[in-house]
């Protein structure tokens, strides 16, 4: 059983191409560590294109802060960024049908639960959106092992090592191609 009803991961990256992919993989981890596996792919989708935008449009900086919050039966996913500015969601009736970007936010907001934005002053804006997540008293979360600790569960003793036996033609015939070679 959870024994906290929030959980929370944090993350601070510049939102560049390559720090996108490895944002993804850290929220797929712990959604999995969570026993979340059924918000994966729609977590991992709207966190890429919340990134996205930042690498595309926030400015001075690329720099964000990405944090997953599990708490009771939602999921919250938001990007912190240093641009003040707000989003909007493009009117795809104005804008060209057969565009390959620009649908971000109307991504989010088609699977999501919820989504918006909040202003920070002067530090940014916060954009979030929230996924229903199965009830917490269902769902259990294994320890991590500690290996070389004593702990209960199959982790108590070490593997003892055990050394492969050698077949004897093997090792006579590798005997006999070194005394051939020298």
């Amino acid at each position: 059983m959870i024994s906290q009803a929030s959980r929370q991961c944090t993350v601070e990256l510049q939102a560049l191409p390559s720090r996108i992919g490895q944002v993804r993989r850290i929220v797929s981890a712990q959604l999995r560590y969570w026993n979340l596996d059924s918000l994966i792919e729609k977590a991992a989708l709207g966190v890429t294109e919340l990134l996205t935008n930042v690498h595309q449009h926030a400015e001075p900086d690329k720099v964000c802060t990405v944090e997953i919050e599990l708490l009771l039966d939602r999921l919250t996913v938001s990007v912190h960024d240093h641009d003040p500015r707000l989003p909007t969601v493009p009117k795809v009736a104005t804008g060209d049908p057969l565009s390959t970007s620009g649908r971000g936010l109307a991504l989010i907001e088609a699977f999501s639960e919820s989504w918006g934005v909040r202003p920070q002053g002067d530090s940014g804006k916060v954009v979030w959106f929230t996924l229903p997540a199965p009830s917490t008293t269902s769902m259990t979360i294994p320890p991590l092992p500690v290996y070389g600790a004593a702990t209960s569960g199959p982790f108590t003793e070490p593997v003892p090592f055990e050394p492969v036996e050698t077949v004897p033609e093997r090792s006579a015939a590798r005997a006999a191609r070194s005394t051939v070679a020298g």
